[in-house]
C-alpha cells in the first residue's frame, strides 16, 4: 500500500466514526431477544415463583382452623368397667370449632395478601435491574468489538508504515530507530488487541449468563454504536421514578402489611371462642332406660398475658417505622441514581459530540498534514507515528463515550422504571 492508499484507508476509518447520530435509540432485534431470554433466567424465575408461594399463603391465612372431633368413653367404673352400672356412664362424640375474634381472620388474610403484593412488585423491579445489566453488558460488548475492529485496522496501517520505513531505510532515506519504533508501537497495539479480546470474551460470557444461555454461546452482530441525541430533566425523571418504579408500590404494600399486622396485634387482646356440641350414648340396660344425652357450649380463651400482646404491638410499630424509613432511604437512593446516571449521560453526550465535531476531525487534519509533510521529508517519522496513534486513541475514546451514553441510559431506565422512548425529555431538545 503506497502513501495515497494509506491516506484513503485512514480517511475511511475516520468517516465510519463520524456517521450521523440517531434521534431516538432503537434497540436491535438481538438485544430484544436477549432481554426476552433474560426474563427466564434462574434468579428471576425463582423470584417469580416466590409470588406463587405468597399467593398460596393467602388462602391458608383466611381459613378457619379445622374442627376438632372427640370420641370419649366417659365415667366407667374402674372396678367393673360396666356400661350399665351407673347413670353417668356413656360413650360420647364431641365436635368443636374455634372461631377467631371478628376481624382477626380478615386481618391475617390481608397481611398475607400485602406480602404477596410485595413479592410481585419486587419481582418487577428485579426484572428492571436484570434488563439494565443485560443492556449494560450489550453496550460494553459493542464498544469492545468496535474497538477491536479499529485496533485491527490500526495494525494494518502500522504494517504499512513498517514497510514504508523499512523501504526508506534500505534506500538510505530513513533511520533504523524509526523502524524499531514502528515495530514497538505495533507490539503495543497487539497487546491492546489481546486485552480487548479478553474483555470481549468476559463480557460475552456475562451477557450469555444473564440471558440464561451457555456462557460459550456465540453472538454475531454487525451493529455499530451511534450517538444518542436527547436531553432529560432531572426533576421530571425523579417524579416519573416515584410514579413508575415498582419498588415504590412494593414499599406501599409492605407499609400496609405492617399496619394490618399492628391491627391484628391489637385484636389479639380480644378472645377467640370455641363452639362445641356433644352426644352421649348410654346403655339401654340402665334403670332409667339409658336415655341419650346431648350437650352444647361455648368456651373462649382469657387474654390475660398482656405483656406478650403489648410486645407484639410494639413489634408491629417498630416494623412500620422501619418500613417508612426504608422507603424514604430507597427514594433518596433512586433520586441519587437518577441524578448520577443523568450526569454521566450528559458528560458522555458532550464528549461524544466534542470528539465527533472537533477532536477527531482536527486530529485527522493533523494526521493528513503530518503525512503530507512526511512525504516531502519536512517532519520526522516519529511525528507521523505520534499523530496516527493520537487519532487512533481519540477514535477509541469516541466510541467509548457513545457506549457510556447508552450504559447511562440503561441506568436511567432502571432507576425511573421506564424504557428510553418513555423517559420524559425536555422540549426542543432533539436536534435534527
Amino acid at each position: 500500500m503506497d502513501v495515497k492508499q494509506l491516506k484513503k484507508f485512514t480517511l475511511l476509518t475516520v468517516a465510519l466514526l463520524l456517521v450521523g447520530t440517531n434521534i431516538f435509540a432503537q434497540e436491535s432485534v438481538q438485544l430484544q431477544q436477549l432481554l426476552r431470554e433474560a426474563d427466564s433466567n434462574p434468579p428471576l424465575k425463582a423470584a417469580y415463583e416466590q409470588i406463587a408461594v405468597a399467593d398460596a399463603k393467602i388462602a391458608q391465612a383466611n381459613s378457619l382452623p379445622d374442627p376438632v372431633l372427640s370420641l370419649a368413653l366417659s365415667s366407667y367404673p374402674v372396678d367393673t368397667l360396666d356400661s350399665a352400672q351407673t347413670p353417668m356412664t356413656g360413650n360420647e362424640i364431641k365436635l368443636a370449632q374455634m372461631f377467631p375474634f371478628p376481624g382477626k381472620l380478615n386481618a391475617k388474610g390481608e397481611v398475607a395478601a400485602q406480602r404477596s403484593r410485595w413479592f410481585s412488585f419486587a419481582y418487577q423491579d428485579a426484572r428492571l435491574q436484570v434488563r439494565k445489566q443485560v443492556k449494560d453488558a450489550w453496550y460494553r460488548l459493542l464498544f469492545q468489538r468496535q474497538a477491536i475492529e479499529l485496533t485491527e485496522r490500526n495494525l494494518k496501517v502500522l504494517d504499512d508504515f513498517i514497510k514504508l520505513t523499512e523501504t526508506r531505510y534500505q534506500v538510505g532515506k530513513g533511520l533504523q530507530q524509526n523502524v524499531l519504533k514502528a515495530h514497538l508501537q505495533r507490539s503495543k497495539q497487539l497487546d491492546k488487541l489481546i486485552a480487548l479480546q479478553q474483555q470481549e470474551m468476559a463480557t460475552l460470557a456475562e451477557l450469555n449468563s444473564l440471558a440464561g444461555r451457555e456462557t460459550t454461546t456465540e453472538l454475531v452482530t454487525d451493529e455499530q454504536l451511534e450517538a444518542y441525541v436527547g436531553q432529560f430533566d432531572v426533576t421530571a425523571l425523579q417524579q416519573q421514578a416515584a410514579e413508575k418504579r415498582p419498588m415504590f408500590e412494593a414499599f406501599a404494600a409492605l407499609i400496609e402489611q405492617y399496619e394490618t399486622q399492628r391491627k391484628l396485634a391489637k385484636l389479639d387482646y380480644r378472645p377467640d371462642f370455641t363452639l362445641w356440641a356433644s352426644y352421649r350414648f348410654r346403655d339401654d340396660a340402665l334403670s332409667d332406660g339409658g336415655t341419650d344425652f346431648v350437650s352444647a357450649g361455648l368456651s373462649f380463651n382469657l387474654p390475660v398475658r398482656n405483656g406478650r400482646r403489648a410486645a407484639a404491638v410494639a413489634e408491629a410499630d417498630s416494623l412500620l417505622r422501619q418500613a417508612y424509613q426504608k422507603r424514604n432511604d430507597f427514594s433518596n437512593q433512586v433520586n441519587l441514581k437518577v441524578h448520577q446516571a443523568l450526569t454521566r449521560f450528559e458528560q458522555a453526550s458532550k464528549l461524544a459530540e466534542l470528539y465527533r465535531t472537533g477532536i477527531i476531525p482536527q486530529s485527522n487534519q493533523t494526521f493528513e498534514a503530518t503525512l503530507s509533510a512526511y512525504q516531502v521529508d519536512k517532519v520526522d517519522f516519529l511525528d507521523l507515528l505520534d499523530s496516527l496513534m493520537t487519532l487512533y486513541r481519540y477514535e477509541i475514546e469516541h466510541i467509548k463515550a457513545i457506549s457510556d451514553q447508552y450504559r447511562s441510559l440503561a441506568s436511567l431506565e432502571a432507576a425511573a422504571g421506564l424504557e428510553i422512548d418513555l423517559l420524559p425529555q425536555q422540549e426542543n431538545s432533539v436536534e435534527g
